[in-house]
């Protein structure tokens, strides 16, 4: 191969490196993968199991998020709407809160309970104390979304939308309502993984 097809082969082929590293997450679940499944301890002080919403919807949406993220604060209203939009169409929400409540007081359980009655949370606010499922989902910042089908396999990873701001009617891209029609009209969502952005999770020592 001349020297100068061979570097102009090597930089395409970084360019897809690069591109395949910036979709594919370091860690945790990729779209396609088996959900894991757990039982948590919700703000109704009820165990809620993954399986048995998974057993009786189309699709499940977990989020993971919290109190006291200011993106994931922004984005409280919306995941209520959405959970209240799409309730009649046999779609779950849960919403999990992974941080460390020794780093970030404001994310007890005594405030979650307090925040989802304050807020009415129309979905399951759950506690991951050991922070078990948020590593084994790969979630890393709040809030975090993972769409699991009625198989218990997860079709769509990422933002609920494109919007970095406080201002909703600035989103262009619904990226958890274009999965979740697509899953209910049965095909593939037009997007499986994008890219999350928050606060981080607050990891136990």
């Amino acid at each position: 191969m001349a020297s100068g097809n061979r570097r102009s082969f090597l930089h395409c082929a970084a360019l897809v490196l690069l591109g395949w590293l910036a979709a594919t997450p370091l860690f945790g679940l990729s779209p396609g993968g088996t959900a894991p499944t757990f039982k948590l301890k919700g703000v109704d002080d009820k165990e809620h199991a993954l399986g048995d919403y998974v057993a009786q919807k189309k699709a499940v949406v977990i989020v993971f998020t919290c109190n006291t993220c200011p993106v994931a604060i922004d984005y409280e209203g919306r995941i209520i709407a959405l959970a209240k939009d799409y309730a009649p169409k046999a779609v779950a929400v849960l919403a999990v809160n992974s941080n460390d409540p020794s780093i970030v007081p404001g994310d007890s359980f005594e405030a979650m309970q307090s925040r989802a009655q304050a807020k009415r949370y129309p979905f399951p606010y759950l506690l991951d104390e050991t922070q078990q499922v948020a590593r084994a989902y790969g979630a890393t910042v709040t809030p975090h979304v993972f769409v699991v089908d009625s198989a218990g396999k997860v079709r769509y990873i990422g933002r609920i939308d494109d919007n970095q701001s406080q201002d909703p009617s600035k989103k262009t891209t619904h990226d958890l309502r274009n999965a979740l029609d697509a899953l209910l009209a049965g095909g593939e969502p037009p997007q499986t993984l994008t890219k999350a952005f928050g606060c981080t999770i607050k990891w136990k020592p």
